[in-house]
């Protein structure tokens, strides 16, 4: 029987980052992967994929309509969607090797089969072929990560009604395109084919988009998506798919209750947000507790109630981002040898990968409205952005919010092209604890869109100089 120090189970960025971890500070260790490759679903069929198709989708886009205006003449661009498909392919290949190459590089074993947690210091994997083997371990790490929402009653095909995987790898460009929730995937994904010629309407059961982000920059890019083409209808819920002829039905209701209506469809994409994976691992037989949502439940130390058992990423409680999984993961591998490992989970950037990218990190004005908080605020538009203007991409602002007695700030908010990019320097700020004045006093170069976060820090103590 196998001994190791640690076995994590599961690949994706929390799992395969704490293993590395653990690996550089000297313990022996053992992941274990049901799937065929590593990566988790960020690699595979989430992230990283999803990434590729928006670039490629943006090219065509630009190729189409914005060529033109820069004195670049093309003719019209034609979509070859299998060699868009195969680019997004090349890349999950790339990042999967690279993971691989990293196990090898660390030393780390690959136990390729499903993990059971038997108790403290045993996991059991069980291989394809229903051949299975018991390895012993001085600790665990459940790092399983999540499966997609389903609706009740509406059943997954990933042919026609997808969830993000099969709307990552549909076979031709559908005509119309139901998109059910109006969060990050929903809409990153609705991009992607709205571009490529699709007609989106997006259903969501609140009346907003993008729950949790901060909702003066969710009504300007709701604005900005309507503008590109989406239809929203907000305040709604789908309570049905009819698919037994050639479009799909999809049964609309008000929230709030009323009568219903049916929207014709090509591929319905149940985006409804993700659940916790614990399929299969054992838990409630190990004695692992779980909370009321179904996440494995954990203290300050990411440890579970079952000795030698931890836990990370989505499994358990908080953002569901590839980045959160790894910090998590980096900090229960330094925690098991001794170290003082932490996560700053007031410091995690939220990115939407759209064009404009909308970023955010700490919190948001709703946020500190209900904490009851003295707060001030600067914001600065792109369109008063040297940079932005003269790129002609001047679609959006950045908000940044800081405490109204210490000016330390509280969050940064971002909605325009390259946000993603953008964010970071506030999250180095808010990581040390930085104030408005020191991002204003920060000599940024020009001409740069990052030079609008100095320019919001400024109009923080409301002396902004480019507007």
């Amino acid at each position: 029987m196998a001994t190791y120090d640690l076995v994590v189970i599961g690949t994706g960025p929390g799992g395969y980052v704490c293993a590395i971890r653990a690996a550089q500070l000297g313990m022996k260790v053992a992941v274990v992967e049901k799937n065929a490759t590593l990566g988790g679903t960020c690699l595979n069929v989430g992230c990283m994929p999803s990434k590729a198709l928006l670039h490629a989708s943006e090219m065509f886009e630009e190729a189409g309509h914005s060529f033109a205006k820069m004195g670049v003449s093309v003719p019209a661009p034609k979509l070859d969607l299998p060699s868009m498909m195969n680019f997004k392919q090349q890349g999950i290949d790339g990042n999967v090797k690279g993971v691989e190459f990293l196990m090898k590089k660390n030393k780390i074993d690959v136990l390729n089969g499903k993990g059971k947690i038997l108790g403290t210091g045993k996991v059991q994997v069980t291989g394809q072929g229903g051949a299975s083997q018991t390895v012993e371990t001085k600790n665990i790490v459940i790092a399983t990560g999540s499966d997609v929402a389903r609706l009740k009653g509406i059943e997954i095909d990933e042919k026609r009604v997808v969830s993000s995987t099969g709307a990552l790898s549909l076979e031709k460009v559908p005509s119309r395109l139901l998109v059910v929730g109006a969060g990050v995937i929903g809409l990153e994904l609705g991009s992607v084919w709205r571009r490529l010629g699709t007609q989106v309407t997006v259903v969501e059961f609140l009346d907003r988009i993008l729950p949790g982000m901060d909702g003066e920059i969710a009504k300007q890019f709701q604005r900005i998506l309507e503008k590109q083409g989406f239809a929203f209808k907000l305040g709604a819920k789908v309570t049905g798919v009819n698919t037994s002829a050639a479009k799909l039905a999809a049964t609309i209701e008000p929230a709030a209750g009323g009568s219903a209506e049916t929207i014709e469809a090509d591929v319905v994409l149940i985006a409804i947000g993700r659940v916790p994976y614990t399929e299969g691992l054992g838990l409630q037989e190990a004695g692992v507790i779980l909370d009321n949502r179904g996440r494995v439940q954990i203290d300050h130390h990411f440890a579970t109630n079952v000795p030698g058992v931890y836990a990370i990423g989505d499994v358990v409680a908080g953002p569901m981002l590839a980045h959160k999984a790894e910090d998590e993961g980096v900090a229960v591998a330094e925690i098991l040898a001794g170290q003082a490992g932490h996560v700053n989970y007031d410091v995690i950037p939220g990115v939407v990968y759209t064009t404009p990218e909308v970023s955010s990190v700490g919190k948001t004005e709703e946020e500190l409205k209900q904490a009851g908080a003295a707060y001030t605020v600067g914001k600065f538009p792109f369109t008063a952005n040297g940079r932005s203007k003269v790129n002609q991409t001047t679609d959006g602002f950045v908000k940044i919010l800081a405490d109204a007695k210490t000016d330390r700030v509280l969050g940064v908010h971002i909605i325009g092209r390259e946000a993603g990019e953008m964010i970071h320097e506030a999250a180095v700020l808010m990581e040390f604890g930085g104030s408005a004045e020191d991002l204003a006093r920060t000599c940024h170069a020009h001409p740069t869109r990052s030079e609008a976060i100095k320019e919001a820090a400024l109009a923080v103590g409301k002396r902004a100089i480019h507007m």
